[in-house]
């Protein structure tokens, strides 16, 4: 089946120093530009993480330093990376989760303002949690009834993503072949940041989703509790999760 896209789709995946959202950093991204007349771009880039990547890391994704040593740093490529991303909807696998988030530390590490919030998210793995229950190796082999050569590698990665959403298509009904109807099912909340720790309300309020303050609404708590924004601030939280904490408490002060 044929995605039915109003926009390019772009399905990338990550191999990383770990998993750690806000200080591990990528080491290799590779990217499927699907276009909708159904035509593909496609590349994988090895970057240097300016750091040691530890060998339980490398046991996965079988990257060394010495294969990423004389490879550009992140800031070296975000601009661009920025630019072929832009105007583009995105599809991964745990995506929403880990690669978005980390992606977007990365770019504001580099200095690279990009506007998530103006593309629409399709987490494949979602979809499956949902339908199947399973990782992507079994989904792959699920849906594709083929086994995952080179698990963990970027490339195979990607691709295996979105061969299985193209299957999930066939295979399902109820599944939409529409972005907007893809994103809301393979999202679990409405999130307002990208890890969500501010989540939408039925009434499109923010409210908080984490910690002592779970389920109260941003708004209230920051007037409530003004200590609790520079905590926000001052913590080790992803620079996008700050900026919606600032965006509330300006709304507010506005009024």
């Amino acid at each position: 089946m044929k995605l039915n896209l109003q926009r390019p789709m772009i399905f990338f995946d990550l191999e990383t120093t770990g998993t750690d959202v806000m200080h591990d950093r990528i080491v290799e991204i590779s990217i499927i530009k699907v276009f909708p007349d159904g035509t593909e771009a496609q590349r994988t880039l090895r970057i240097n993480p300016g750091c040691h990547i530890p060998e339980g890391a490398t046991a996965v994704h079988h990257i060394t330093d010495e294969d990423v040593a004389d490879k550009p740093a992140f800031r070296d490529i975000a601009s661009k990376l920025a630019e072929s991303f832009a105007g583009c909807d995105l599809a991964g696998f745990n995506s929403n989760r880990f690669d978005i988030p980390l992606l977007a530390e990365e770019f504001a590490r580099a200095g690279v303002d990009f506007d998530f919030s103006a593309c629409r998210f399709v987490d494949v793995q979602t979809i499956f949690h949902k339908k199947e229950q399973r990782t992507l190796t079994a989904a792959y082999r699920f849906y594709c009834d083929r086994d995952l050569e080179a698990a963990h590698s970027a490339n195979a990665d990607t691709r295996a993503t979105y061969e299985v959403l193209m299957a999930q298509l066939d295979r399902y009904d109820d599944l939409p072949n529409d972005v907007d109807k893809l994103a809301e099912y393979s999202s679990q909340t409405k999130n307002v940041d990208l890890m969500g720790r501010l989540i939408y309300d039925d009434q499109h309020r923010e409210v908080i989703n984490f910690g002592k303050y779970k389920g109260q609404l941003a708004a209230d708590v920051l007037r409530r509790d003004p200590g609790y924004y520079n905590w926000i601030q001052q913590g080790d939280f992803p620079s996008n999760t700050k900026r919606a904490f600032t965006a509330i408490k300006l709304r507010a002060q506005q009024r």
